[in-house]
């Protein structure tokens, strides 16, 4: 607020911004001469009051004894043009969808106005005032007064959207003044013209007499459309539901899957107390030493306290079906400890570090709950070899994570980790040395003593005549598993029930032994009675030399039935296991390979003989090579082994040829000499042969000797 007391010496205060007001007032009303410039700038000056502006008249302020022309003076030198004589005139705000906001440099009054408050010689630099004065400027200067300093910040806007959009007050911009992107913007608002009915009618040229129908045409399928879009909004509803619950319904799923929760199938423990080592029959060597880790379970404090360490690790190592995971099971039966299990296979996915992840978990949960046991089966597949590969960058974190596990800083006493696979060799080193696992246990194939065992414990679960005989069936699967006998016993069983008995005898055993061995009987396959005739001389070919030869193994069973892909067959069954085998023992197994072609020759001539020796001959040549180059059985080679003949001198090979040649074609005139010695039994096993189709071991001797058979 300005005191005017020295130079006009005024009788009131008045406010600055009303005496401005004024004056302009008294400009606009006396400038309406031709030719004179037309102020389009309405300058306002806020100051700290906030009062009502009044626009006062000449009257009001004592000023109606001055002419037009000294009041246009008067308001010429209090209101300056802001636009100087000869300059360019600035773009008119009318002109500009914007409106200037002034920032402060030194202040706001300086910005606006063009100089400071500080109007005095040596005081602001004249570069950074304005040209031209302003109206305040120029009645502070006449007033020999000091302005008020008033900032205010700002920014640079647009006009009010009515301002904007009155097109008819402004010309149009220029293509090139204002950017494309804030065009859009500007005429956001405006719409497009709506169409009305009256002026579609027109515009269709409708006749005046079809203006109802047209209408009510046209409210029929508005109502139609209605309908329909509201027919539409509820199906989008019920979409969006359904699509909803699925939602759900999958991230539900996906938050019980492994990948999410870990291995949820191995940190929930198993109690095994119903398992123990009575279950495990025929590995006494592998429960012995499993016996020391029970007890180390047990009474652990009976090691500590002499300074020893509980073992980490067990591998259980053996081909599938011979019972090491029945012998884990038992460790935690035995001990009465949670059993944990896990596969090898269920530690690797598609996304990397859910192996590393699960294996912590299971390790995790086994040390919360120690002492206990960590069975992991087919170990090979989760700790393989490691090796660089481009294809799998992240396959080691699985194993490096389970070799961490095992012994790494973080101890884990009281939990014993029991490994098995088939493949022992393709475990990476570090996880087989000493300080994993620390034991490695073969669990081999039962022997005859173990099978008979075997057969006995599953005979007792089902029905069984008391004439059977476990040794018998057990001496006739050499190199059966545990496994194998379980499902030979089965099968004897579903093969009694087809045949509507009370009990399992020993035909339905001998019967699910075949089966295995040799395949189900094939009584569809129509064999005329000359190839049934060659397949009878054939077999008791090579029964007769198995019967009268020495150190051959006994004759178990004689058949021309066709299984598999033979049409008959001759089974051994030895005493007991052979666990080496002398050259003599040998030599009788290539003999009574030679039976059947040699018997075929003798019958038939040698112009009749067929291809079904094929099989004989390959064993007979295999026995006579192994003789020769690696069990060191040939006098004119020596002792001496030859286990890759493409790496000897052809000298050799040629050597080596010749001298399985020989032992070949001498067993061959041995069983020749035999056969003909014993055309007799030859000829009556053959006949019995082609009356019954299957003979065992008693009734074969019973034809040999010569005796009747009783009628089966």
């Amino acid at each position: 607020m300005f005191s005017l007391s020295s130079t006009l010496q005024p009788q009131v205060t008045v406010q600055l911004s009303h005496l401005i007001n004024a004056f302009h007032s008294l400009k606009s009303s006396v400038s309406n001469t031709p030719g004179r410039i037309q102020r389009e700038h309405v300058i306002e000056l806020d100051l700290q009051t906030t009062e009502l502006q009044t626009v006062w008249a000449p009257n009001d302020l004592g000023l109606t004894d001055l002419g037009a022309g000294q009041l246009e003076e008067l308001v010429d030198r209090l209101l300056p043009s802001i636009v100087q004589q000869g300059a360019l005139s600035p773009p008119s705000p009318a002109k500009s969808p914007w409106k200037t906001s002034h920032c402060s440099a030194e202040s706001f009054f300086h910005n606006k106005h063009g100089f400071s408050g500080r109007h005095i010689p040596g005081g602001a630099s004249p570069i950074l005032c304005r040209q031209s004065h302003s109206p305040l400027q120029s009645l502070s200067e006449d007033m020999q007064l000091w302005p008020l300093w008033h900032q205010s910040r700002g920014f640079k806007t647009l006009k009010s959207k009515t301002r904007r959009l009155q097109g008819l007050e402004r010309p149009v911009e220029p293509e090139g003044f204002t950017p494309s992107f804030m065009k859009g913007f500007l005429t956001r608002d405006k719409g497009q013209e709506v169409e009305t009915l009256d002026k579609l009618l027109k515009t269709k040229n409708i006749p005046t007499g079809q203006h109802d129908a047209f209408k009510t045409g046209f409210a029929e399928g508005f109502l139609k459309a209605q309908a329909l879009s509201q027919r539409t909004q509820e199906a989008l509803r019920r979409t969006r539901l359904i699509l909803l619950v699925l939602l759900l319904v999958g991230l539900y799923g996906l938050s019980k899957t492994p990948f999410l929760s870990g291995l949820d199938s191995a940190v929930d423990p198993v109690q095994m107390k119903n398992v123990t080592f009575e279950h495990v029959k025929g590995v006494e060597e592998a429960k012995n030493e499993l016996q020391e880790v029970v007890e180390f379970l047990r009474s652990p404090q009976k090691f500590t306290v002499l300074g020893g360490k509980l073992p980490k690790g067990i591998l259980l190592v053996g081909p599938p079906g011979t019972g090491k995971t029945l012998l884990a099971r038992a460790v935690a039966g035995e001990a009465d400890v949670p059993f944990y299990y896990a596969s090898g296979s269920e530690f690797d996915e598609m996304f990397v570090g859910v192996g590393a992840s699960r294996i912590r978990n299971l390790f995790r949960e086994a040390k919360n709950n120690a002492p206990c046991v960590i069975f992991i089966d087919e170990l090979d597949s989760v700790g393989g070899k490691r090796i660089e590969s481009p294809m799998h960058p992240y396959s080691r974190q699985t194993i490096n994570q389970l070799l961490a596990e095992m012994d790494g800083f973080k101890p884990n006493e009281g939990v014993i980790i029991i490994g098995a696979t088939n493949f022992p060799e393709a475990l990476d080193t570090a996880l087989i040395r000493p300080g994993r696992f620390d034991m490695q246990v073969t669990v081999p194939r039962p022997d005859v003593k173990g099978r008979t065992e075997i057969l006995k414990w599953y005979l007792r679960k089902i029905k069984v005549d008391e004439a059977v005989e476990a040794e018998v069936i057990a001496r006739g699967t050499v190199g059966f598993s545990g496994a194998d006998l379980e499902n030979l016993v089965n099968q004897s069983a579903l093969k009694a029930a087809v045949d509507g008995k009370d009990m399992v005898t020993m035909k339905e055993l001998e019967f699910a032994k075949d089966k295995i061995l040799m395949g189900p009987e094939r009584r569809s396959a129509v064999i005329d009675e000359k190839n049934k005739q060659i397949t009878a001389y054939h077999e008791s070919g090579h029964a007769i030399v198995a019967y009268y030869t020495k150190d051959a193994m006994p004759i178990n069973k004689a058949t021309i039935m066709p299984r598999g892909p033979t049409l008959g067959h001759v089974s051994m069954l030895p005493e007991n296991d052979r666990w080496s085998e002398t050259r003599s023992q040998l030599l009788a197994q290539m003999d009574v390979s030679m039976g059947g072609r040699v018997a075929e020759e003798l019958i038939f001539g040698a112009e009749n003989i067929t291809t079904g020796a094929s099989s004989d001959f390959d064993s007979a040549t295999k026995i006579a090579r192994m003789m020769v180059t690696r069990f060191g059985m040939s006098e004119k080679l020596g002792v001496m082994t030859y286990a890759d003949q493409t790496k000897q001198s052809p000298e050799t090979q040629a050597a080596i040829e010749k001298e399985v040649r020989v032992l070949l074609r001498d067993s061959y005139e041995r069983a020749k000499a035999l056969l003909k010695s014993r055309t007799k039994e030859h000829k009556n096993l053959a006949e019995a042969l082609l009356q019954y189709e299957t003979l065992d071991a008693k009734e074969i001797q019973l034809v040999v000797e010569g005796k009747a058979l009783e009628t089966k």
